[in-house]
């Protein structure tokens, strides 16, 4: 087995492609370090988004994208390493993520692949510049995602979501992921949830309301997501299209800690900002832990439930 040079082993990965990958690519510190704020608009997804899906011709890949294309997005083509120069869905089938790139442009692509292949299948899109990569897949061995956000930090062209994410919706316009289509709408209503679950409800509660969405975004479950709450929080502030902004949170981590200090600073700098609802999943937490996020967003001015079922009542209370 190859050694890599002192100055490239950062972090122990199980994976080959992560081996590969920690060759190419010597830590943060010495290539430099790029914010990745500047890539946030990439979330920003439309009839003009240009998908493609990483592994394209599973059977799972292809109902998915057949369902994504009779919603209307914006599907050009895929990859499968073994399958390059074929069709699948009257789409062209690529090897390499570079090659799709290459021929069919593409602004985001779905990672579509088991998990032991995911992190590789990331770091390809990474490689090749793709402005949004969704990353659907869970079980990502943690060790794999170290070494993707390692990889992340180096550059400012790609912005990851996810693992472990339902995906990204824009009602009417494109979905990239499993959120359920065909129960949204185009409306003034953003969503942002931790909780995969959860952000059905949600959806729900908004359709009920009579109040639908602008933007549907799942961060994903994984301890390690490719973007955090505040930075999803702070496009929708900033969208002219969102009026409103769910926030659903889950106990454990400092997400919702660093959304309210976002929310607050708003607030000082501009004096007024969208009605913000949250929710924050889950009853119980390690004895002796505390984990005060409810009362945080309350104080960053954010109108906070106890429990899902109050939302379309909330809804409608704001926008009546």
């Amino acid at each position: 087995m190859q050694m890599l040079p002192k100055s490239h082993r950062y972090f122990a990965v199980p994976s080959f492609q992560c081996r590969a990958a920690a060759l190419r690519y010597p830590p943060a510190p010495a290539r430099g370090f790029h914010s990745t704020k500047s890539n946030v608009q990439n979330l920003m997804v439309n009839e003009t988004t240009r998908v493609i899906y990483q592994g394209f011709t599973g059977k799972t890949a292809t109902n998915n994208a057949r369902d994504a294309i009779a919603y209307g997005t914006n599907i050009v083509g895929g990859v499968s390493p073994k399958k390059g120069g074929t069709t699948n869905l009257d789409l062209p089938v690529f090897a390499t993520v570079r090659e799709a790139a290459q021929s069919v442009r593409p602004n985001a692509s779905l990672v579509h692949v088991p998990a032991s292949f995911a992190a590789g299948a990331i770091e390809e899109a990474i490689e090749a510049e793709i402005p949004l990569i969704v990353a659907i897949v869970e079980h990502i061995p943690v060790h794999d995602m170290l070494r993707v956000h390692e990889i992340l930090r180096t550059q400012s062209k790609s912005r990851l979501i996810g693992p472990n994410t339902p995906g990204i919706l824009a009602p009417g316009k494109c979905r990239i992921g499993i959120i359920p289509a065909d129960q949204c709408a185009p409306g003034k209503v953003g969503i942002i949830s931790r909780s995969g679950t959860m952000i059905y409800e949600a959806i729900g509660a908004t359709m009920r309301a009579g109040q639908v969405q602008s933007l549907v975004l799942g961060l994903g479950g994984d301890s390690m997501p490719g973007t955090t709450m505040k930075e999803a929080l702070e496009v929708l502030l900033h969208d002219s299209a969102t009026e409103t902004i769910i926030l659903i949170g889950e106990i454990g981590g400092s997400a919702e800690v660093e959304a309210a200090e976002l929310l607050k600073s708003f607030r000082a700098e501009n004096g007024m900002f969208k009605p913000v609802i949250s929710i924050i999943s889950g009853r119980t937490a390690p004895p002796g832990r505390s984990m005060g996020h409810a009362r945080v967003l309350q104080d960053s001015g954010a109108r906070v439930l106890d429990h899902p079922g109050l939302l379309e009542n909330e809804l409608r209370a704001i926008f009546s």
